[in-house]
């Protein structure tokens, strides 16, 4: 670990110095449109970006997304298990070793890195606009102004600027699940999976094409819909969750069928257990980080070269078996990817007077998209009990690169958990750049529609 944090620690003042010159000139020039380093490393193993990676020609929604990438038929280069962990150590990350120490048959195969992560001229332009413009609130962590859709942030000066870039990455108007399996391992001694199946909707207001600044926006960041199918046990209820780009917490309307009533949950938010997750996934897990960030100081470590889920499109492959994907102890190696690129760093540190049972967090973001692609929570006592990681794609309807699916490791437990994604669905994800129905519109997450549609 001090090894780790040394390596890091060594490239915080120049990152920190990047921040503070903030030369709009750079963008798309040696930095790209995001701000992110376009020349290749120094041994080539990470390449020059090259802009966005289309999709082959004749790709429709409803077709394999992995079948259109140019690259489909490239091999590992080498792969990465408990024999040679040790050799790797250094371009992996804390969580990334624990679970291959901890999990049985864990292995990261790793390909040619590919930097094929854009945005759209108009995100692009949004951005270069927020040079001096995008600003938190005065309490360090909301964000009060923006130009969108657009990254605030291009030269983060901090490490709350770094996850506004994350949850403000373009991803059309919102993302579509027709049918979500949520999978969660058995436990120890039981060879019992629990799974759900729930529709899904996520609506960001702001992420319309053109440009507006967020104050002149509903202050909301995103809205979310989910209906149960099954298990029996939940089928029926229905959620609606509003996170604020300024107010802790979350509003959420729950529907309850046996009641025929919905009901707000103040405290469904931060560290409490998402509904019929066996406690195993709280509210701000999801998407890696979820809600809003007031409980904790987030500072950046640095920037690093590592190993990291990309192109990983065995893991949207809607056609697949589930069961042949989610295996007893993880994920299939073969749906799963990594390449080598840099990432930023941030470490989140529990505010004193509140509470929360990871007061110590780890986040990785990808540093071409901004998406965040890892995360890892520490315990009061200071041991790393959970490893998350997220699996980027190209997105062809957006323009961009994407993160939807994930799997949490809870290391203490022996257990994980599959969310995010289509596999065993028969449907693909669908993210929605243009105005399409009313759940992309604010007025579909009110109580009261909630109470209408569940009812029907």
């Amino acid at each position: 670990m001090k090894t780790y944090r040394f390596a890091i620690a060594a490239a915080a003042a120049a990152v920190l110095h990047l921040a503070a010159a903030q030369d709009i000139t750079r963008l798309g020039k040696d930095l790209t449109p995001s701000g992110a380093e376009a020349g290749a490393n120094k041994e080539g193993s990470i390449p020059r970006w090259n802009g966005h990676e289309s999709a082959e020609t004749g790709w429709t929604y409803g077709k394999s997304r992995g079948d259109a990438w140019k690259y489909k038929g490239e091999k590992p280069l080498f792969s990465i298990d408990a024999t040679n962990v040790d050799k790797h150590a250094q371009k992996l990350t804390p969580g990334q070793i624990a679970a291959i120490r901890q999990i049985k048959g864990y292995r990261m195969d790793v390909y040619p890195s590919h930097r094929g992560c854009g945005i759209p001229d108009f995100v692009a332009e949004n951005t270069r606009k927020n040079v001096g413009v995008a600003k938190l609130g005065a309490d360090g962590w909301s964000l009060k102004e923006a130009v969108v859709p657009g990254y605030p942030f291009p030269f983060p000066a901090n490490g709350a600027e770094v996850m506004w870039n994350a949850k403000m990455r373009y991803r059309g108007l919102g993302v579509d699940y027709p049918k979500l399996i949520f999978a969660l391992s058995p436990r120890r001694g039981s060879t019992e999976w629990y799974r759900s199946i729930v529709e899904q909707t996520v609506f960001y207001p702001w992420g319309a094409k053109g440009s507006n600044f967020l104050s002149k926006l509903p202050q909301v960041e995103s809205y979310a819909y989910f209906a149960f199918v099954a298990p029996a046990a939940q089928a029926g209820q229905a959620i609606s969750v509003s996170v604020f780009l300024d107010q802790p917490g979350n509003e959420v309307f729950y529907y309850f069928p046996g009641q025929r009533r919905v009901r707000r949950m103040p405290s469904y938010a931060y560290d409490a257990p998402q509904i019929g997750t066996e406690n195993q996934y709280t509210m701000d897990e999801a998407w890696l980080f979820n809600g809003s960030m007031d409980r904790f100081d987030w500072k950046i470590v640095g920037k690093k070269e590592i190993y990291i889920p990309y192109n990983s499109f065995g893991m949207y492959d809607f056609t697949a078996n589930i069961e042949e994907v989610a295996r007893e102890d993880s994920i299939n190696p073969a749906n799963r990817r990594y390449e080598l690129h840099r990432i930023w760093v941030v470490e989140a540190s529990l505010k004193q007077g509140v509470r929360h049972n990871a007061p110590k967090r780890s986040f990785y973001f990808d540093e071409d998209s901004w998406n965040l692609v890892m995360a890892e929570d520490h315990d009061a006592q200071g041991r790393l009990v959970k490893y998350r990681e997220g699996y980027l794609i190209p997105v062809y309807e957006t323009g961009t690169c994407d993160v939807s699916a994930l799997v949490q490791y809870n290391l203490g437990e022996g257990r994980y958990l599959f969310d995010g994604h289509p596999i065993g669905g028969g449907k693909d994800i669908r993210w929605v750049v243009e105005s399409d129905g009313p759940r992309f519109k604010s007025g579909f997450y009110t109580a009261e529609n909630l109470r209408a549609i569940s009812s029907r």
